[in-house]
C-alpha cells in the first residue's frame, strides 16, 4: 500500500504498446487519423451544403472529395490493420512462452 498523496508506480506491462514499433503500426495510425479527419471534414462540408446552400461553380467538385477520401482511407486502414494483426499474432499453445514456468511450478 502506498502513502496518501504519493503516486503509484506504473506497471510496464500495462503501459507498453501492444504492437511492435515500426512501419506497420505507424502506417495504421496515420491511416486511422486520415480516416477521422476526412470524415470530420466531409461531415462539416455536408452541414455547410445543407445550411448555407453554396452556389460557387467549384462546390459540386469540392463537396464529394472528402467522402471519397473517407472511403479510400477506410479501406486502407482496414487492410493495414489486418496486415498488422497477422504480423503481431499471439503465440499458439505450442509456443507458450511461459510453458517452462508452468512445468516448474507443477
Amino acid at each position: 500500500m502506498t502513502e496518501p498523496g504519493r503516486p503509484t508506480p506504473l506497471c510496464r506491462a500495462h503501459s507498453a504498446r501492444r504492437t511492435t514499433p515500426g512501419r506497420p503500426a505507424r502506417a495504421v495510425q496515420c491511416a486511422g487519423r486520415l480516416l477521422c479527419w476526412s470524415l470530420a471534414t466531409a461531415m462539416a462540408l455536408a452541414a455547410a451544403d445543407v445550411l448555407l446552400d453554396p452556389r460557387a461553380p467549384w462546390w459540386p467538385y469540392t463537396w464529394p472529395a472528402p467522402w471519397i477520401l473517407t472511403c479510400a482511407s477506410a479501406l486502407a486502414w482496414a487492410l493495414l490493420r489486418a496486415r498488422e494483426k497477422t504480423i503481431d499474432d499471439p503465440p499458439t499453445d505450442d509456443e507458450d512462452p511461459h510453458q517452462d514456468e508452468w512445468e516448474h511450478v507443477a
